[in-house]
């Protein structure tokens, strides 16, 4: 805050070579008024350095929130991933399950009850937004795909997969798991 001084003004009596009252009066007025308009610029520079610094303020508290927000969502991301990961591997066990059989076990309840069980699991990866990576027929990305062999196949261009021997799944941009394949040479 700006203190303001009570200005007294003295007047006195003409001298020789001095200057008349009226004068003096409004030299001393003249130089408050610098005083003030000093006083006020100097505030309003103070003000305007505190309002900018505030809006700095302000806007590196956004930035920050911003970046929190995303960090949470890739570390939400990043465990949804780990704990889909560790069910894979029962997901590709009841695949084989289903593959594999058994002569009449259609008929069968807990047949039955396994295909269920399938079922969910597929639809809870599906509802957090896991997708099966395609590979089979599909030119080799060591992005998406991982070689166990490269093999000579007269049958299929150089460089596709020939057969997929583990399912590899995404979840969004991010791998969880690459296909496991065999690359024809």
């Amino acid at each position: 805050m700006t203190e303001h001084k009570k200005r007294t003004t003295t007047v006195e009596t003409p001298n020789e070579g001095t200057a008349a009252p009226a004068e003096m009066a409004e030299e001393q007025t003249a130089t408050d008024l610098d005083e003030l308009k000093s006083e006020i610029a100097a505030a309003q520079d103070k003000c305007k350095e505190f309002s900018e610094g505030w809006q700095r303020e302000r806007a590196d508290f956004l930035n920050y929130r911003k970046r929190i927000e995303r960090e949470q969502g890739q570390l939400h991301q990043l465990v949804t991933s780990n704990i889909i990961k560790k069910y894979l591997g029962v997901t590709d066990d009841m695949e084989r399950a289903l593959a594999n059989r058994p002569e009449g076990a259609e008929s069968q309840e807990w047949w039955n009850g396994v295909e269920l069980i399938y079922r969910k699991l597929s639809s809870i990866l599906e509802a957090e937004g896991v997708q099966v990576i395609p590979a089979e027929g599909q030119m080799f990305d060591p992005g998406l795909h991982e070689a166990i062999t490269h093999e000579d196949n007269g049958d299929v261009e150089s460089g596709k997969v020939i057969a997929v021997v583990q399912k590899g799944y995404r979840m969004g941009d991010r791998i969880i798991r690459p296909a496991l394949v065999r690359v024809a040479r």
